[in-house]
């Protein structure tokens, strides 16, 4: 416990570097004439938002409320957790996500908001001095919201802890290229009265552009620790420069990622990256990871004398010349066996995905799946007992084990979601993998989608999300917990060079 509380102390000083004391908004402002001025309070710690406010609606023609803002132009997703720390209060109250032409009591806005009673709504004033307008959630009593501009489109949608965000309503609003205010406010909807809610995982990102080319465009990357038990998100780090699939350390000190064909190590603690010796290996991917014993590193590096194929790699953890492992390509390490004497990975053979295993020191490969379709993101449990791993043999990719022979391949997840990459807790209990949405072919992982982090006990269960961003490769392709089980490292994405005021 004592080296939770100073972790999370040291993240504090992080967040204040990154962001400011007054986190990533602006500044905060009354709107209206309110009777009793409100206050935005940002602690870096916890990173979150406290707002209390006064005012008496956000409704009909003009508005009285307190809003922490940033002006911006063009696409964004805001998102956050909220809830009202107090019981009791005006069942009326209201707490969100705004989008706001201008600090006018009277402008155009939409917001998705949540209400003292439970109720989640989209609420949105086309004109400036117009009527406002609702749509209602069917469900109520949400604890996360987001809200979404692209283009000329407003989309509000709305969370459950543990449950996908679904959407509220949509709406046609603004001009492109054209300034606006967004941000988090609250209402008390009582003059004489002040009301608090609080703002946690608030995340603003600016998503990948019109015209954008998957594969060939990119945009930033953010380094993100989380706490499983509590939803806790911290950024430790981010870059203008992409990166990709962190893992942790054995020591629990640094996290290693992927960066331009790179490794490179940070301190968990946050601070400025240094490059990870890997000899003639320059041209690295995302999938790496560190044998259990934390003395050694897998690689998959895609050497131009090996036509660009990626081929795995060994080398010791602290760095030097790699030793080729896999003969053939492209080989894509996932998994150490826990006695370290060989890995898994996934081979591309005949124009089939399928997972392989060979012995560290080389050799011939053995064919641990034959099934039609793609098999990825091989995983051996602590105990040896099972390979954790995805495939779309159904024609949705879900979650499998089987034993390290091949043997008794057994699916895990069974739902519409797309499951990538599971990753085995170094306790034992618990799995957790991205999903991607429907809309993403099961046979593909790309960049720059609205995905999930989600969890389920290792003997299977019902799975549980824990948290909502956007990413999808290179979010958590590898190994990437904590050696007390209690924290993930994982990646997200924006745009960081666009124009803030």
């Amino acid at each position: 416990m004592k080296w939770f509380k100073s972790f999370f102390l040291v993240l504090s000083f992080i967040s204040s570097a990154l962001f400011g004391q007054t986190g990533i908004f602006t500044a905060s402002t009354d709107i209206g004439s309110v009777k009793i001025p409100g206050k935005t309070i940002y602690d870096a710690e916890n990173d979150q938002f406290t707002i209390s406010a006064s005012g008496a609606n956000i409704w009909g023609t003009s508005d009285e409320f307190h809003f922490a803002w940033m002006k911006l132009s063009g696409d964004f997703i805001l998102y956050t957790r909220l809830e009202f720390p107090e019981a009791g209060g005006n069942a009326h109250r209201k707490a969100g996500i705004m989008f706001r032409e201008s600090l006018d009591p009277s402008s155009p806005y939409a917001d998705v908001v949540l209400h003292g009673d439970g109720l989640t709504s989209l609420q949105y004033r086309p004109l400036m001095g117009a009527e406002t307008s609702e749509i209602k959630s069917i469900q109520q009593h949400f604890t996360i919201l987001q809200l979404r501009r692209q283009g000329t489109t407003i989309v509000a949608s709305a969370a459950h802890d543990k449950e996908p965000l679904q959407e509220i309503g949509r709406i046609e609003m603004g001009e492109k290229g054209k300034d606006f205010y967004a941000g988090i406010f609250v209402c008390s909807h009582d003059p004489e009265r002040t009301e608090k809610a609080v703002f946690s995982n608030v995340r603003l990102t600016i998503p990948a552009p019109e015209g954008f080319v998957p594969y060939r465009d990119f945009i930033g990357s953010r380094l993100e620790i989380m706490d499983v038990r509590t939803g806790r998100r911290k950024v430790i780090y981010e870059s203008e420069v992409p990166f990709e699939a962190p893992n942790w350390t054995k020591d629990g000190k640094f996290l290693i990622f992927n960066q331009k064909g790179l490794l490179m190590k940070v301190p968990v603690e946050g601070g400025n990256p240094v490059e990870l010796n890997t000899g003639s290996a320059r041209f690295n991917n995302n999938d790496h990871g560190i044998s259990f014993d934390g003395k050694w590193l897998a690689i998959s590096n895609m050497p131009p004398e090996k036509g660009g194929r990626s081929h795995v790699y060994v080398l010791p953890v602290s760095g030097g010349e790699p030793k080729l492992v896999t003969e053939n390509g492209p080989s894509y390490w996932h998994g150490w066996a826990p006695d370290g004497k060989s890995v898994v990975f996934v081979g591309e053979r005949n124009g089939e995905f399928d997972i392989y295993s060979i012995p560290v020191s080389g050799g011939k490969e053995t064919r641990l799946t034959t099934a039609r379709g793609l098999d990825d993101g091989p995983e051996y449990t602590p105990d040896g007992k099972y390979i954790w791993f995805n495939s779309n043999r159904t024609g949705t990719m879900e979650l499998y084990r089987m034993k390290p022979d091949g043997s008794a391949q057994e699916q895990m997840t069974f739902d519409e979601w797309n499951d990538w990459f599971p990753h085995v807790s170094p306790d034992g209990k618990w799995i957790v993998w991205v999903s991607f949405p429907v809309t993403v072919p099961s046979g593909d992982h790309p960049y720059y989608k609205d995905v999930m982090i989600r969890m389920m006990p290792a003997n299977g269960g019902a799975p549980r999300v824990i948290t909502h961003l956007y990413g999808g490769q290179g979010t958590m392709n590898v190994p990437s917990w904590s050696p007390d089980s209690r924290f993930i490292a994982f990646v997200s994405n924006s745009m960081f060079n666009v124009k803030e005021r």
